[in-house]
Formats: structure tokens, C-alpha cells, sequence
């Protein structure tokens, strides 16, 4: 993406001018290119960095002009020459010393377990090769959630805080991690100790040993690198520890499903319900985006990738409010694929004023509100910490009514009875649409493993919660979680 930011008038910079700001300095930590034009001869040059820093790095770039400079009448400069404008994505092979050196250590003894990030794009064939050659198990970040998972035999999940239980426990139980194109940033997820050796393909260098201590460390491109890597890999014949890794992800994966089952005559619907209904009625080539907190919970959890649908959140940066925003980029970019926001309430109402722009850009966005009156994740995180939740509560309007005030079909679902159907309708609408999903405030949404601090915590807020008045919200955080 290139951005172009304005600026106040150049002779006013600097000395308090209405509406002063610094955007090269705002914009310089979120961009991989940003800089200040200061004169129309400047403009050429910079343009043509900030288009090659924004397509080589896949990422932006950012161009500052004041107002006075961009009026300014344009400088000669040759034309740009496309090929050179748009460079082709590197292909990095490691040298035939670090390949042999990586085989080595994948042909010793011990268990192997393989960690794959969004390095791992186009890169699927060459993982199954690599899980059937080694009998590996494999874990992913959520950044490899849409290259990993779909139709891939070796897949246990995913680690992290809102991973899967099977896949924390299959990289903490190896001998051997590989990991795969991943800056998975929590270290606390990595194996401990001195007996698990760590070996790093990345075709960053400095990704290399920034998350773990490794002892080898590989530059390369993860599709090239496996390819070259796979003919001086030996055929591993025991399986147990995949055998073992994979039924407990089968275990963690009924689990989770059971919670998405609604129940008959009840009125309290669980997200986990709404999420699975999307990603079985969505369609094959779906480009779904979440907003940061729960709505990123229901999506690593109940999406099913399939090498056609997308998965874009801020799952690096963590804003809030980007799942909206996101989505009406995504249907502008391909106004053939059907896109659907999963926004949480509070992100929703952020950035509610541009809601507007799906009626008046005519853009068909289905949005999601998995409405819970709160700040789900946060209120999380107060309890696990001990602390009474403060500051999360909303007080939501009907926004399936609000939807159809402004010229946008709105659906409310209020009954688990009405998940299916009411979401049926709301993607056969030709046109944008807000599904209003009132669902339960209590939900829990448990990380793979529950830490001696994190019971503490929940059992300090409980008590609390019960000595100052508000014990009813214990019954209904136990009537949502273990009474089902």
C-alpha cells in the first residue's frame, strides 16, 4: 500500500500551525517507508522508493507532502520502467552447507514437531512432504492459520494464548522444534530448557533467534529451503509422537465443536455457535476479517481454511476497530468475493460512522457484531488477573434496527434456534448487511493451559465478586461455562 499523508504549509512547519502534526514521525513505526517531500524535484525519486519499498517488503509506504509543495508544478523526470518499479518476490535458497547442516539435525533421533507462520504461503505442498517424511506434528501461528491447517494430515493446531491445547502440548513435548517462516512473538510458548534443540528457516535474518535461543540458524525462503531440504531428509518410521499429537488435537477439536452446539429452547446463544455457522455457510473463496479480542478468539477457533479463503485481522499491531475498516478495503479490492467482518461491539461502535460507506459505496460487507455488551477480552483479562471488570460494560443499541435506518438490511439473532437461518438470509442479500448477534457476555474463552497465576486470579475476582453484591455474576459465568 502506498499512502499519500498531507501536510500544513512548509513555512509553518514548526511553529504550532493549526492542525500540526508530524506524520512522517506518526506513520514511521506502522510503514516500512516514510518520508517527507519537501520540494516538487524530490517528489519523482521518492515516489518510485516508497512504490519498491511497499512491493518488495509487502507492506506501506508513506509519502508526506505539504499542501504548498503539492501545488507546485510538477519536475521533468524520465518515467518510471515498470519492471524495475515492481520487483518479483525473492527466492532465497540456502547454501549446501546450512542444508546439510539442518538435515543433520532432522535426521537424528527424537521427535520432531514443526512451527509454521505466514512464511509458509505456497509453501503447502512441500509441508506434507515434510510431515510425512518426518512423522511431525504441526503447530501454527495465526498468521499460518490460512496456509497450514486445510487438508494437511499433520496439523494439531494452534499455540498461543488462544491456541489449541494440542498444539501447546506437541511443541512443548519435542526434541526437536522447526520453525517455519514465523516470528510467533510469545516466548512463553516455546519449549524450555536445554534438551530441545530449536532450528529457524526465515527469509528475514533478523527473525533468526529473536523469539528462542536456536541452534541453527537458516536464511531462505521456506518453499525453496524445504524443496532443496527434502531429498537429504531420511523416511522416519515412528509415528507415536504424531499418532499422540494428533489424538489430542482430535480430542481439543470435538471440545471446542461441542461448544458451538446450540441448545434447544434456550435464549442464550454462545459466539462459538455464530462463528462455526459463518464458516460453514460461507462461501469457498471468503475473505473474512476479525477485530482484535474475541472476535480473533472465534476466528483462529472455528474458521476452516480451505487455500482459497483469506483471513486478515491486525494481528500484529492489535488496533482495535479493524475489522470493519478492513473489510471495506477487501470487498473494494474484489467486488467478486463475498467478505464478512467479524466485529466485536465495541469495535464496531468505534468506527460505526463508517458503516455509511457500505450504502453509499454500494459495497455488499456482511458484518458480524457478536454483540456481548462488553468489552469481552478485557473483562478476560481483568478476572484472570484478580481484579473486578470496570469500564467494559455497554449499553448497546438494537443494531440490526439502526442498520435498517440507514438503508442497510439488518438481522438480529436473539434464539439459538434462529443461528442458522438468520445468517442463511443475511449472506443470500445482495447488498451490505449487519447481523446482530446477541450472544452471551460470560462466554469464557480458555487458553490451552491455565497457569497456577491465572487460577489465582479468577478465584480472587470470584471472591470479590461475591463480597461486594455482585455474586450473580459467578452463577452466570458458571450457568455459561460448566452448567451446559
Amino acid at each position: 500500500m502506498l499512502a499519500i499523508a498531507a501536510q500544513i504549509p512548509s513555512a509553518e512547519i514548526g511553529a504550532g500551525y493549526f492542525q500540526e502534526t508530524h506524520p512522517q514521525d506518526l506513520f514511521r513505526e506502522c510503514s516500512h517507508y516514510c518520508e517527507l517531500v519537501s520540494g516538487a524535484n524530490q517528489m519523482p525519486r521518492a515516489l518510485e522508493v516508497a512504490i519498491r519499498e511497499a512491493v518488495g517488503k509487502r507492506g506501506v509506504s508513506v509519502v508526506v507532502i505539504p499542501g504548498d509543495v503539492a501545488l507546485q508544478n510538477a519536475a521533468d523526470a524520465p518515467a518510471p520502467k515498470v519492471e524495475g518499479l515492481l520487483p518479483s518476490a525473492p527466492v532465497v535458497t540456502p547454501t549446501s552447507r546450512e542444508l546439510d547442516r539442518l538435515a543433520a539435525l532432522l535426521n537424528g533421533e527424537g521427535r520432531v514437531t514443526i512451527l509454521c507462520g505466514s512464511g509458509c504461503a505456497d509453501a503447502h505442498d512441500e509441508l506434507l512432504a515434510l510431515g510425512e517424511r518426518l512423522k511431525a506434528p504441526m503447530v501454527h501461528a495465526l498468521r499460518g492459520k490460512e496456509y497450514v491447517e486445510w487438508d494437511n494430515p499433520f496439523d494439531v493446531g494452534m499455540t498461543g494464548l488462544i491456541g489449541f491445547s494440542s498444539g501447546y502440548y506437541a511443541m512443548l513435548d519435542c526434541d526437536v522444534l522447526l520453525m517455519l517462516g514465523t516470528d510467533f512473538p510469545y516466548r512463553q510458548f516455546y519449549p524450555q530448557g536445554s534438551g530441545v534443540r530449536i532450528a529457524q528457516v526465515d527469509l528475514r535474518a533478523e527473525n533468526i533467534g529473536r523469539r528462542a535461543a536456536v541452534d541453527l540458524g537458516v536464511v531462505g525462503d521456506v518453499r525453496a529451503t524445504l524443496a532443496a531440504l527434502l531429498p537429504l531428509l531420511q523416511q522416519k518410521r515412528d509415528g507415536a509422537h504424531l499418532a499422540q499429537a494428533r489424538e489430542h488435537y482430535g480430542k481439543a477439536r470435538k471440545a471446542l465443536d461441542d461448544l458451538a452446539v446450540g441448545s434447544s429452547g434456550k435464549r442464550l446463544i454462545h459466539p462459538q455457535q455464530i462463528a462455526k455457522a459463518i464458516s460453514e455457510q460461507a462461501a469457498e473463496d471468503a475473505i473474512f476479517t476479525c477485530d482484535v479480542g474475541l472476535p480473533t478468539v472465534w476466528a483462529a477457533r472455528y474458521l476452516a481454511m480451505n487455500g482459497k479463503r483469506r483471513l486478515i485481522g491486525s494481528f500484529w499491531h492489535g488496533s482495535m476497530a479493524n475489522a470493519m475498516a478492513q473489510a471495506i478495503g477487501a470487498q473494494a479490492s474484489f467486488p467478486g468475493r463475498q467478505v464478512i467482518s467479524l466485529s466485536g461491539d465495541g469495535g464496531f461502535s468505534m468506527l460505526m460512522g463508517d458503516f455509511l460507506s457500505l450504502a453509499q459505496l454500494g459495497l455488499p460487507v456482511k458484518v458480524v457484531v457478536f454483540n456481548n455488551g462488553a468489552l469481552g477480552f478485557i473483562e478476560l483479562e481483568q478476572k484472570s488477573t484478580g481484579f473486578l471488570n470496570f469500564g467494559t460494560e455497554f449499553r448497546n443499541p438494537n443494531f440490526a434496527a439502526m442498520a435498517e435506518a440507514i438503508g442497510i438490511r439488518g438481522v438480529r439473532i436473539e434464539n439459538p434456534a434462529e443461528v442458522d437461518d438468520g445468517i442463511a438470509a443475511a449472506f443470500a442479500h445482495d447488498g451490505p448487511v449487519l447481523i446482530d448477534a446477541v450472544v452471551n457476555r460470560t462466554e469464557l474463552a480458555m487458553p490451552p493451559a491455565v497457569t497456577l497465576e491465572m487460577a489465582k486470579g479468577f478465584t480472587l475476582y470470584m471472591v470479590k465478586a461475591v463480597m461486594s453484591g455482585r455474586g450473580d455474576e459467578v452463577l452466570d459465568l458458571a450457568r455459561s461455562n460448566l452448567w451446559r
